[in-house]
């Protein structure tokens, strides 16, 4: 397998930044705004867009973690383990939720995200901010916040890996050969 490194640490740390601005001019600060990061990369991303709005803002935003671990539909219903918890510990009514994901292809992760946040409140409304966006949607989903739009085929992989798991921060793009 061959890749390429599409975002390196410095094009990671400037597209939360981007998209710190872009949550904050869009909903006009941040009030009743919660970030909501989807387990396990989102919510890295989550902390660190609180983190700089923080610093733009001078004030915090709420962060949230999301286990959609019940939600996928990938998973027969045998294998889901009923006890874990999803969307609690962080405000849901009357909110604007933003949910942070690392990168966003199907639409189906998103979509088991929201019916997690549903089961448990009702937002004012829900946006999307991911870091890579690399199309080939099965479900009708759009980004709101986007780190970066990386066109792939099918047979290419994204790979996000983060300080806080990896011990880097880089997005890479994997070619299959053959």
């Amino acid at each position: 397998m061959e890749y390429n490194i599409i975002m390196d640490e410095a094009a990671i740390r400037r597209a939360l930044t981007r998209i710190a601005h872009e949550i904050l001019e869009r909903n006009k600060g941040i009030e009743d705004c919660v970030l909501v990061g989807i387990r396990t990369r989102g919510i890295y991303l989550a902390e660190r867009i609180a983190e700089r709005i923080q610093a733009i803002e001078s004030m915090s935003i709420p962060v949230g973690e999301l286990d959609i671990t019940r939600y996928r539909d990938d998973r027969k219903v045998n294998e889901i383990d009923t006890s874990s918890t999803s969307g609690e510990g962080f405000p849901i009514y009357g909110q604007k939720i933003i949910l942070c994901d690392d990168v966003l292809y199907t639409g189906r992760t998103i979509r088991a995200a929201m019916d997690a946040i549903m089961d448990h409140g009702r937002p004012e409304m829900i946006q999307l901010a991911v870091l890579a966006d690399r199309g080939h949607r099965e479900l009708p989903i759009r980004p709101d916040y986007v780190g970066k739009n990386v066109p792939t085929s099918k047979s290419e992989e994204i790979q996000v890996a983060l300080k806080e798991i990896d011990g880097i921060d880089e997005v890479k793009i994997a070619h299959n050969r053959g």
